[in-house]
């Protein structure tokens, strides 16, 4: 390890051992925390993203499947109660692969796959059972494909095509569903279900259709369709009234001040009715006419064109004579005339009668017109009077007890939701200032100890700069060797001049001088003269 390195670890070593006990929970307490974070980051990194490899499967095939996934040493995970298989999904096409070579799941080769295991020799009855049994399956497998539907079943009643028959008998099917845990079916859902079946079937109606939930409970019936549908429609029709009045009221009247009910009788009958009108056009040319005409001679002996017949059944005139006349006339004419046809098919769910009632605030609406209302009323609710519809307007003492427990109740409601937010702000922020102080604290510490070295090494290279300036300044000063002196007379030493420091003295001792007051000039003005040097 460089000695750098090694003196900045011993240096960091005796800064921590200068930390206080506060000093040190702190640091520590930061460390633990981005231990911990640096750890849950790196589990949540390196877990597998599972993806859903076969859902819905029967407890066999999900037996099959898991087998053959710790045979591979595929991690799996499962769910909706053992019926969906989680896999990674860097694993999936692999293993779907692999499942389908082995046959699995074996429960979903039905619908049109029979088709192909039918040999030549197939009776007539074989192919018709098993086209009915293709059909089922494929329903089937189209209904579990929907969101919520765990498993269907599906069967069909298909009466046989015979010339030998009068009338022909509608097919009927009856679908069994059963849902996940937890989800329920909305009338929505189950026409979706009634018309996917009654579309897939030639001369099926939505009508012969029933649908049973696997609790028992028949959401579809054969002849009346969806359960509590005629319910729903009366009650979506009242509610949507109900807004429309009461909005309107509460721009006339003010919020709080006006109470709507509407009721409305539903028809729960359906059928069909055929109406023919016959009108004569005005102006219309006859198609066509015919007259006839008869008469007989008047006066005389007349004979009759009849008698008794003879031997030879030749006519023998009576003899008789008669007087008299008598005339005829026919006239036959065929006018041209209008024929319309009507045929109305009247479903369940029609209206047959409504009622609204209207009750306002007397200390607000003292001032107001009831007629005008009760015609505002009448106009937003679509009142048929022909039909019996009646609109009700009356103007009461309101009770103010409920609405002062309600505002107060809502008041609290509110305040305790504001409460909730605040302390969950709270919350947030203690932990984020709880993970945030630590590793600030821990930074501002580690930056001020690391400046310090930085000071310190800065201080020390510099000294070391110093340290070989001197050491070159005394390689460039050369000892000059003395000879030793003649034999001379003696000196005179009052006469002598007192002996001066050389140059290299002085500045030597100027520079020591320097470095002693201002190590950090000193080193500056070191530097300059060395790069001078190395200039010249």
């Amino acid at each position: 390890m460089p000695a750098q390195v090694t003196t900045i670890l011993r240096r960091l070593a005796g800064s921590i051992r200068e930390f206080t006990i506060a000093q040190r929970t702190v640091a520590i307490i930061g460390v633990a925390v981005l231990v911990l974070g640096i750890a849950a980051l790196s589990v949540w990194l390196s877990k597998p993203s599972y993806t859903p490899l076969f859902s819905g499967l029967a407890a066999v095939d999900a037996n099959s499947i898991v087998d053959q996934l710790r045979t591979d040493g595929v991690q799996y995970q499962l769910t909706d109660g053992g019926g969906t298989i989680l896999v990674p999904e860097q694993n999936v096409y692999d293993e779907r692969l692999k499942a389908a070579a082995a046959g699995l799941p074996s429960s979903n080769t039905g619908g049109y796959a029979l088709l192909d295991k039918m040999g030549v020799t197939a009776s007539e009855f074989q192919q018709s059972v098993t086209y009915k049994r293709a059909l089922e399956g494929e329903l089937a497998n189209t209904i579990q494909a929907m969101k919520g539907v765990k498993t269907a079943s599906v069967r069909l009643a298909i009466p046989k095509d015979t010339i030998f028959v009068s009338q022909k008998t509608d097919p009927t099917a009856s679908v069994f569903i059963e849902t996940q845990n937890g989800v329920t079916l909305n009338d929505s859902q189950v026409q979706a279900i009634v018309h996917l079946t009654s579309a897939s079937i030639d001369g099926m109606k939505a009508d012969d259709v029933a649908v049973i939930d696997s609790t028992g409970i028949v959401l579809s019936a054969v002849g009346t369709g969806v359960a509590g549908s005629v319910d729903q429609q009366s009650s979506d029709y009242e509610t949507r009234v109900r807004n429309s009045v009461q909005a309107m009221l509460d721009k006339v009247v003010g919020p709080g001040n006006a109470t709507v009910v509407v009721a409305a009788d539903v028809s729960r009958d359906s059928g069909q009715r055929t109406q023919e009108t016959f009108t004569t056009p005005t102006g219309a040319p006859t198609l066509s006419e015919s007259t006839k005409a008869q008469s007989t001679g008047i006066g005389g002996v007349g004979t009759s064109s009849t008698g008794v017949l003879g031997p030879d059944n030749i006519a023998v005139p009576s003899g008789t004579a008669t007087n008299g006349a008598s005339a005829s006339a026919e006239s036959t004419k065929n006018n041209a005339i209008n024929k319309v046809t009507e045929s109305t098919t009247m479903p369940a769910g029609s209206i047959k009668r409504q009622t609204v009632s209207v009750a306002l605030n007397s200390t607000v609406a003292a001032g107001l017109n009831l007629a005008n209302i009760k015609s505002l009323v009448t106009t937003a609710a679509g009142i048929d009077t022909t039909r019996g519809d009646q609109v009700t307007v009356a103007s009461v003492a309101f009770n103010q007890a409920g609405a002062v427990d309600a505002a107060k109740a809502i008041a609290a409601a509110e305040s305790a939701a504001a409460a909730d937010r605040a302390a969950a702000i709270l919350r947030t922020v203690i932990i984020v200032l709880g993970i945030a102080i630590p590793l600030v604290i821990a930074f501002v510490l580690v930056r001020r100890r690391s400046r310090r070295l930085r000071q310190e090494l800065e201080e020390a290279q510099e000294l070391g700069e110093l340290a070989e300036l001197r050491a070159m300044m005394n390689d460039q000063t050369v000892p000059i060797a003395l000879a030793a002196p003649a034999a001379a007379a003696p000196l005179n030493y009052t006469q002598l001049s007192p002996v001066e420091p050389g140059d290299a003295d002085r500045k030597r001792a100027e520079i020591d001088a320097l470095a002693a007051a201002d190590p950090q000039r000193a080193a500056e003005f070191l530097r300059g003269l060395m790069d001078d040097r190395q200039s010249v």
